[in-house]
């Protein structure tokens, strides 16, 4: 609050400054520059990496951008629309405890979609769940929603409007409700008003925007946000620009990657920058140093029902290309070998000590992958990459 050029070191000055003393460092000690140089990160470190690419094309040769909140202000502006939607009207709240239904009745309407019934949806998008099938017909209880926790409900599927009934930002998709990483951590919370994202947009609107320490989230009125924030801080948070010539120039390489489970930052966001990306350069140029993964089932980052190790934050137990997604930049930017699939893993438990307990192929968007209707449904063999739906 009150410190704007911290605002701007956090949007986009501090990671340029941090690689620019970085390669000097390893110039002084090895005696030479650094032959390559890459930039791997997720959620904020997301957005830092499509800032990098858009900002300082020459900083980094190869860049992994996971789940991206790279339109800031329009992501704060849903976390605040999702927090007065679970909120201003107390009994609008949804409570863990109802999560699971929730889940269960999303699946039962969808999971079947994709040919597997394996509690993962291999595109959200494609399930059309009325949450209206849920409400209580008798007295309140854990397996059912109140008309007012249905009404919440639905603006958190639909996403923010304007005044006019403009889309704001994309709402979340169905299917990551359940689990550590879901709604219960990020948009219902353990109590009301007690969600991350809540946490985030009340800090973002009462330190960054308002700058009022004691702003009051109840006074929240979307049109006036947006246009305050937009106003005051876009141009330093927001890496949205879709023009990323200047980075293609270099030989520049970027992988994007998402869950479709993400309950932080819905996947449709990375979608619609990527499709800014295709109508900005072409779709031809775009795949000579673009490619986006999306993970079915993974939840922010990580975590969640479907296979999400894949290397994104080198951590993966081989650095194979087709199974470790850094390694897969590497040999992008200094072979020229684009990356036609990664193999993402499921361990036991989410711990790799304790086996493998599924593998499944991420395709290049739009291709999904499918099962062959033969094999082991837990085996990435038993799956191909097909086209999927934009």
């Amino acid at each position: 609050m009150g410190h704007p050029e911290k605002v701007v070191d956090f949007g986009h000055r501090a990671i340029h400054e941090m690689t620019l003393k970085a390669k000097a460092i390893v110039e002084a000690f090895y005696g030479h520059n650094a032959q390559h140089a890459y930039f791997a990160s997720c959620s904020d470190g997301g957005r830092e990496a499509l800032m990098e690419a858009q900002r300082f094309p020459e900083d980094y040769d190869g860049i992994l951008a996971g789940a991206p909140a790279n339109y800031w202000t329009h992501l704060l502006v849903g976390a605040m629309w999702d927090t007065v939607a679970t909120t201003l009207d107390p009994a609008s709240y949804i409570p863990a405890s109802k999560l699971p239904v929730v889940s269960a009745a999303v699946l039962a309407a969808c999971d079947a979609r994709d040919g597997l019934t394996d509690g993962i949806l291999n595109d959200p998008r494609q399930c059309h769940f009325d949450p209206g099938t849920l409400v209580c017909q008798g007295a309140d209880s854990a397996s059912c929603l109140a008309a007012p926790q249905i009404a919440a409900l639905r603006k958190i599927y639909e996403g923010p409007h304007d005044a006019a009934g403009h889309p704001v930002f994309p709402g979340y998709l169905p299917g990551g409700e359940e689990g550590p990483g879901g709604w219960g951590l990020w948009i219902t919370g353990p109590a009301p008003g007690r969600s991350l994202i809540s946490l985030f947009g009340v800090g973002y609107f009462s330190n960054m925007v308002y700058e009022k320490s004691d702003w009051d989230p109840k006074s929240f009125k979307l049109d006036e946000a947006l246009k305050l924030a937009e106003t005051k801080t876009a141009h330093a948070l927001n890496a949205i620009d879709p023009n990323l010539r200047p980075f293609q120039a270099r030989g520049g390489k970027l992988i994007l990657y998402h869950g479709w489970n993400d309950a932080a930052i819905p996947a449709t966001n990375t979608i619609d920058y990527y499709g800014s990306v295709v109508t900005k350069m072409g779709q031809r140029d775009t795949d000579s140093f673009v490619r986006l993964f999306l993970a079915p089932g993974m939840q922010h980052c990580a975590g969640g029902p479907g296979p999400s190790f894949f290397g994104q934050f080198g951590d993966a137990p081989s650095d194979d290309p087709e199974h470790n997604a850094f390694a897969a930049l590497e040999r992008w930017v200094e072979k020229s070998a684009a990356p036609s699939q990664v193999i993402a893993t499921k361990y036991v438990d989410n711990n790799p000590a304790k086996g493998v307990q599924m593998t499944r192929p991420l395709c290049p968007y739009p291709q999904v992958a499918k099962y062959r209707g033969t094999g082991d449904a837990n085996d990435a063999a038993s799956f191909v990459c097909a086209p999927g739906t934009k």
